[in-house]
């Protein structure tokens, strides 16, 4: 009696309201004097944060990684 079948199942699922799309994640760079600044994290046009590029997450999103700095040091 308390069983429930696939079919009344996907039926409940077909039922349940969709949730709305996430806001797609951006990233802009903020540049003074031909330096970047700031990092901006933007969920569709709300400011999320602020990311230092000169932190391991802002090197990362600029594409910059300590294992080129040390070999072009050495060069």
């Amino acid at each position: 009696m308390s069983e429930i079948t696939n079919t009344e199942t996907t039926d409940v699922q077909k039922g349940a309201p969709a949730e709305a799309a996430p806001e797609e994640v951006s990233y802009h760079a903020v540049e003074k004097d031909g330096k970047i600044t700031a990092i901006w994290e933007m969920r569709g046009r709300k400011h999320v944060r602020t990311i230092d590029p000169r932190s391991q997450e802002g090197r990362h999103l600029l594409g910059h990684t300590d294992q080129e700095n040390a070999q072009s040091a050495q060069a």
